[in-house]
Formats: structure tokens, sequence, C-alpha cells
């Protein structure tokens, strides 16, 4: 079976459904490509920045996604042993979008999802795995998908291909691009999801966190419905140690870690099905495009948790993305020098927020008796002076204006 499009995004993850709406949205043809089969799957990363917020507002979808669930955070705290080091509170950046927003994955790609499907050129293929990309003369044509075992190949032909497909994109390793992995960071992240007691008054605010009450930081806040999203930091490769010693023991030291959950831990963390490790990394492919191919998200560059900055980038990507792909199907070139004008574009900010969140982590989450004590009242320190406001201002709203460019969105929906 063969489908003929103008764009086919492999991912159908923020990234990927956001390029694919805006490019539906100008009159192109887009077909998703996406491996799993329904929304009902585990996400890891779900606060949005100011910046991702209005982006995502100005595409329509972010108050019906915010309708389904959300939670607004004020403040990010850097605490020790309940004493505040860091507040950084958004309420003192420009509105609207002057807070955090715990808002669910599935919540957003849901909407995204109903907003391509309003538009004829739209296609998604649920199930769908890449297994070849299509050349010709070098150049990426299409991408060849695998779904169950007796369905025939699918062959999607498209005048470019977009991976969207995250970190360790098929797509990247199909077109023989390879990775720089770069060991910025001294941390893993033991992800884990507690019940949490319903709120008396929702307008209460509520605090996205990083902690020390005794051991490695922890990383807490509040998600939709009525649950704590927390993250463990470890040393980097040290989750192996602690398993062989089992399940039992990693509860007892998160118990110590975080002491005001521990009557939670010990009733919800029962088995290692109860956690996810996140291997933390950043890194970059060393091309971000090709003739015929481009990339996008974690498929282009890989960052830590920390400031919550991998679903903003994401969008960012796919914002700047968008009229370099209109002109490259307009014109008839999707050659590597068009679309290196996307690269051109996005590359810098990345860096910078590479850089940014190196010195978040090395602030917030080192560990060991001379780094733990020190530079976490750096941190305090840093955080009263106006670098700090100019700092949290990038982080919120990102360090290079991306705008959306409205002029190209004349698709009618059916």
């Amino acid at each position: 079976m063969d489908i003929n499009t103008d764009i086919c995004v492999v991912g159908g993850g923020p990234a990927g459904l956001t390029l694919a709406l805006l490019l539906v949205r100008s009159g192109l043809r887009v077909t998703v490509l996406e491996r799993s089969r329904s929304l009902d799957r585990t996400y890891r990363g779900e606060i949005l920045q100011p910046g991702g917020q209005a982006l995502l507002d100005e595409l329509g979808v972010l108050g019906p996604a915010r309708e389904r669930g959300a939670v607004e955070h004020d403040r990010f705290l850097l605490e020790e042993h309940g004493r505040i080091l860091i507040d950084g509170d958004y309420r003192r950046l420009p509105g609207p979008y002057n807070c955090l927003l715990s808002l669910p994955q599935r919540h957003l790609l849901a909407e995204l999802l109903a907003a391509c499907e309003r538009y004829d050129g739209f296609r998604q293929v649920a199930g769908a795995r890449a297994t070849a990309l299509v050349e010709e003369g070098g150049a990426v044509r299409g991408v060849v998908a695998g779904g169950a075992a007796d369905a025939p190949a699918l062959v999607v032909r498209a005048r470019c291909v977009v991976a969207a497909d995250g970190r360790y994109s098929k797509v990247r390793s199909l077109a023989g691009i390879g990775y720089r992995r770069q060991e910025l960071f001294s941390q893993d992240v033991l992800w884990f999801r507690l019940s949490a007691p319903p709120r008396p008054d929702s307008r209460r605010p509520c605090d996205v966190r990083v902690f020390r009450a005794g051991g490695n930081p922890v990383l807490s806040y509040r998600s939709v419905p009525d649950a704590l999203q927390l993250g463990w930091t470890l040393p980097h490769g040290g989750f192996r140690r602690l398993a062989d010693r089992g399940i039992g023991h990693i509860v007892e030291q998160l118990c110590h870690s975080a002491p005001e959950f521990a009557d939670r831990i010990r009733a919800e963390i029962t088995g290692f099905a109860d956690l996810s490790l996140l291997d933390v990394f950043s890194g970059s492919a060393e091309q971000w495009v090709r003739d015929g191919l481009l990339l996008i998200g974690d498929s282009a560059h890989t960052h830590s948790p920390i400031g919550a900055q991998g679903i903003n980038l994401a969008i960012r990507d796919a914002v700047a993305a968008h009229p370099v792909l209109v002109e490259a199907v307009r014109s008839g070139d999707a050659g590597a020098g068009r679309l290196s004008r996307y690269a051109e574009l996005r590359r810098p900010e990345v860096e910078r927020i590479t850089r940014i969140q190196r010195v978040q982590s090395r602030m917030m989450l080192s560990t060991g008796r001379f780094s733990s004590t020190l530079r976490p009242r750096a941190a305090a320190l840093m955080s009263r002076t106006p670098l700090y406001g100019a700092m949290l201002r990038r982080i919120a709203f990102g360090t290079a204006p991306v705008r959306l460019r409205t002029d190209l969105l004349a698709g009618a929906e059916r």
C-alpha cells in the first residue's frame, strides 16, 4: 500500500502533531506515522513553560486541553530541610501565561489530533513503525513502515520527511545521522507517581519543588487527577546497585529522601513496575537536515528534565520548521540548503538552553559534602539578584523569539 503526501511526520508526540497541525492549516497534505495505537500510554514530561503555553493557545488547542484537566503552579522552589533557597515566582512574569502548567500529554495530544483531523489533508496511521527510508539520488523521498506481522508494508512517499520520533530516533538511525551524546549531567532520575489528597481549595497555588530532606534531591509537582509526580535524583548509573538490593531497599531510600511522603511511598511503591528510570543526558544529532529530511524535538536534540524544557523546545522547533517546510513544498525544493534555515534558527537557542540547564543542575542537584552545601547557597544568593530574574524569563519564554506564521494558516476545515 502506498500513500502520497507532501510531508510525512514520523512520531505523533507534541512536536510531530504541532507541526502537522501547522502544515495542514497551511494547505499541505500531511501523513503522521505513530508507532503507538492509542494515547493510553505512559508519558514523562508534562510541564509547560509560559512560552509553550502561548504558542499552543495561539493555535487554539491550549484551552480545550486545559479543560480536560491541568494544574497551575505559581512558583518553582528550591528547598533544603524546609528552608526555601530559591523562590522562582512565575506570577511576577507578564501575563496571561505567568505560571507553570502541569498538563498531561494525553490531554494535549488529544486536542492536537482532533484539530488536525478537521482538515482533509491530514492522515494519521497508528501502530506504524518506520523500518526503512525511501531514498532517490541521496535524497529522502519517503518512509517504509511496518505494522502487524501479517500486514503488508506501508510506503509513504513524501516531498519531505520529518523525524519527530524522540531521543532514540529510528529515522535518525535509518538516515545514517550520527548522534553526539554529552554527559553534562551527573544524575539520572527515578520517576514515580503517588496519590494526592483532593485539593480543598482549587484556588490555592501549587508549587513545583526541588527539595533536599536527607537524601538525594527530589523533584515534585502536582498533576491530574489528584496525583503527585516525583523524580528522585541518583548518581549517573547508580540505579543498578540499588536495584540489586531489592525494592524494599529502594523504598526505604525514597522515604529517607522524601519523608513527608513516606507513608504513601510505602503503601503505593510495591514493585519495580511502579518506577521509571530516566537516563539523563544531553546531546545533538550531527545533522538536523538532509536532502528531503528534517529533525525536530528530541530527535534533533536531547535535554535534562530540569527546567521543564523538553516539550517547550519541541513546540518551538515545530513553529520554526513550519514556514521552512511550507516554502520547500511550494517551491519544489526540499534540499538540505533550503531546509538548513531551520537549523540556523534553532541551534543557537538549543545550545543556550543546554548551558542554562547545566548551571541549574550543578546549583540544585549536586551531591557530595562540598557541592551540596555551597552550590545551593550560591544559587540562593544569585536568586536575589537581577541576573536570576533575567534567567527566569529565558527559562519561561525562551532565549530567542519564535513567532507563529499566522499569515500561512489559510487551510479550510472540513
